[in-house]
């Protein structure tokens, strides 16, 4: 029994590295509750909370467009190509010349945005003196923090592919732990005050580059330095529609911001910290699993295996859909409990509505996170980029137009619409990408379409 148990609940299957990554999401889930709560409690009037906050969204903006477009999209199913065969010599070298690209792109780019940021700013955020100011620092140093996440994504995606999932869970949990040390332990008058949390939060970073590395390394891979790869145009090819698409999602996180911060004071961490709940179900249920089936529906792509994939496609979705609605409920229920955890009780009457219509787009999210994966195992990245960039638009154009009537909560009623709205369009077109790459001349494809219909 401890056997059967053992090989189902194994990694290297679908349910059992849902498990480990489920695990490992909830402890970083928590550890993000913890940081927030330890930001909002040590900095109370929220001024500094809304600049760390918003500091990200420029630089993530960038790190999405020029990384993790790539990252996201194309490199697990490279790289399941060579793994499938054993080749750990042509890993190395793929992921050798996609690190170093990388690197010298992004940090080109990040020097370039941290020179000029001082000038950007005003157009980012509608903040003023000390807030503006320290919301310039701040994203000076979260271009930093992000250059150092190049190296690690990368590793992490590695990680999946080999289904290494426990240290991939692992390093998120220790880089928010860093914030939490800044936040408690280098915000004093004596160390660095405000700046506090940032520069935790790179020694967070810099831990889980080097964690994710040594991973790499054990696991047998051997890497060199390069910055050229053949496999890189295809790579390029794959990347470009899911740059459009990310560049729109973190555009809307950055205008939501916009919108945020011209409304009532600490109406962006409410709106932030209500999406910080939201993603803990999507990231221990959705990302989980859609990050547990990634390699394994690569791998059944590159084998033109249709009956595998469409059996771990079915899997996924059943099994989201039993997690995810119950905790939607059970996350509006616990509205009060949340707001106490992140000090924010005296705005519970806002909190709790934002919290209710985040909790709206927790199922919609998580199978969104499934199907979009389905598509990148079948190397098509344009059409999920197109329902993604419809997303962001209708997510960013109904907030936009609710804001003055509604405030904050129309930042929650836009992004669950934005979410339904990707959800439709890539339900519908799914089988027919299928029919497309795998299954012409397929008998299997008839036989599995008997068999479940």
């Amino acid at each position: 029994m401890i056997t059967f148990l053992r090989n189902r609940l194994s990694q290297q299957r679908l349910v059992g590295g849902a498990l480990v990554l489920a695990v490992t999401q909830l402890g970083a889930s928590l550890a993000g509750l913890i940081r927030d709560r330890t930001l909002a409690g040590t900095f109370p009037g929220l001024n500094v909370v809304d600049a760390y906050i918003s500091s990200f969204r420029l630089s993530d903006l960038l790190f999405q467009m020029c990384i993790m477009a790539g990252f996201s999209v194309a490199l697990v199913p490279l790289l399941a190509q060579y793994h499938g065969k054993n080749d750990t010599e042509a890993l190395g070298r793929l992921l050798s010349g996609v690190v170093g690209m990388a690197a010298y792109v992004f940090g080109l780019v990040a020097l370039v945005a941290a020179i000029f940021f001082p000038a950007i700013a005003p157009y980012l955020v509608q903040f003023e003196g000390e807030s503006l100011a320290l919301f310039i620092t701040f994203g000076r140093l979260a271009l930093l923090a992000n250059f150092l996440m190049v190296f690690g994504n990368a590793f992490g995606q590695y990680l999946i592919t080999t289904q290494r999932y426990w240290i991939y869970g692992i390093t998120p949990i220790l880089y928010t732990v860093g914030t939490i040390f800044g936040t408690l332990f280098l915000s004093t008058p004596e160390t660095f005050g405000a700046l506090g949390p940032m520069v935790g939060t790179l020694g967070g970073s810099a831990l889980y580059v080097l964690l994710r590395f040594w991973a790499v390394l054990h696991s047998g891979c051997r890497m060199r330095p390069a910055i050229w790869h053949p496999e890189l145009p295809e790579f390029f090819r794959l990347m470009l529609p899911r740059m459009v698409a990310l560049g729109v999602l973190q555009l809307q996180l950055l205008l939501f911001d916009t919108v945020a911060s011209g409304l009532p004071a600490g109406s962006v961490t409410i709106n932030a910290y209500a999406r910080n709940f939201q993603s803990v179900a999507v990231g221990v249920a959705g990302i989980a699993l859609a990050q547990s089936a990634f390699s394994l529906l690569s791998q059944a792509a590159a084998k033109k295996e249709v009956f595998r994939f469409w059996i771990y496609l079915r899997k996924g979705m059943i099994v989201l859909l039993l997690v995810t609605v119950p905790c939607a409920f059970l996350l509006t229920f616990l509205a009060p409990v949340a707001a106490f955890l992140v000090h924010l009780t005296h705005r519970l009457d806002v909190f709790r509505v934002c919290l209710a219509l985040y909790a709206v787009s927790i199922p919609f999210e998580s199978m969104n996170h499934l199907l979009l994966r389905a598509f990148y195992s079948l190397r098509n990245t344009f059409k999920p980029a197109v329902f993604s960039v419809l997303n962001g638009a209708a997510a960013i154009a109904l907030s936009w137009f609710l804001a003055p009537q509604i405030g904050v909560f129309a930042l929650a009623i836009g992004f669950a619409a934005g979410q339904l709205i990707e959800l439709l369009g890539l339900a519908i077109l799914l089988p027919r990408q299928i029919e497309l790459s795998m299954e012409r001349g397929n008998p299997l494809s008839n036989l599995y379409k008997k068999i479940v219909h």
